[in-house]
């Protein structure tokens, strides 16, 4: 969602860039309605560059910002001065900087360690796999090649932290997610195996060439449709 229609001013009627009524003794700035329309293209990409800002950085979950700035974009649309088109424009980024400050205000300080923050269950999963992949070749006194986790030893390896219990589905999906935060790892069936157990395998030296912290990027789940003023 961009800001396209309702930025643009009509130039008949109320909807002039001339105010309605001007004190005798205030002085009056005349520019072209091009020019002014150019000022509210550019608080417009202002606003959808930190709405981006906001998503990227998991600060609102994605239904709130796409609330947020539905309600950003009707508030605009239902004005016809530009001026307050312009005073609108500034309020809604001003709550979303608001957002920032706030989210920089509770995060934790750098002693308290890493926290990880994800956009599902699912996600958490699958970190929680490559941490414990990635400790156990670090503790591996056998010095193997080779290490893989099937799905039967992944649900229990959830089942020790959350007492839920873990669908052979959700299990498979975060191996599946597994594959892709860390490519180092095949998620594929176990050879000759009638019940095609779904299994995680990787080189111990591929993943140690691996970074030591993935940078584990908080998106919306729907990450994939953009979240921006739209006019």
């Amino acid at each position: 969602m961009e800001i396209v229609d309702a930025t643009q001013i009509n130039t008949f009627g109320s909807t002039s860039p001339k105010a309605d009524f001007v004190p005798p003794d205030d002085p009056i700035l005349e520019i072209p309605v091009s020019e002014f329309q150019g000022l509210l293209n550019e608080l417009t990409t202002t606003y959808n560059l930190v709405a981006e800002m906001v998503r990227d950085s998991a600060i609102l979950r994605g239904r709130e910002l796409a609330r947020m700035t539905t309600e950003a974009s009707n508030s605009i649309k239902a004005t016809g001065s530009p001026i307050d088109k312009v005073l609108l424009l500034n309020a809604h980024t001003r709550r979303l900087l608001t957002k920032i400050r706030e989210a920089l205000k509770s995060r934790p300080s750098p002693e308290v360690g890493r926290v990880v923050q994800v956009c599902s269950k699912i996600m958490a999963r699958a970190i929680q796999i490559i941490d414990y992949v990635k400790n156990e070749i670090q503790d591996d006194s056998f010095k193997r090649k080779e290490i893989s986790l099937d799905s039967q030893q992944a649900r229990f390896l959830f089942s020790g932290k959350n007492p839920e219990k873990v669908s052979r589905r959700d299990t498979i999906r975060a191996m599946r997610t597994v594959e892709e935060l860390c490519p180092a790892m095949t998620c594929d069936h176990r050879p000759n195996d009638g019940r095609q157990t779904m299994r995680l395998t990787a080189k111990v030296e591929d993943l140690k060439d691996t970074p030591p912290t993935i940078e584990y990027r908080d998106l919306w789940q729907r990450s994939d449709r953009r979240v921006a003023l739209c006019l």
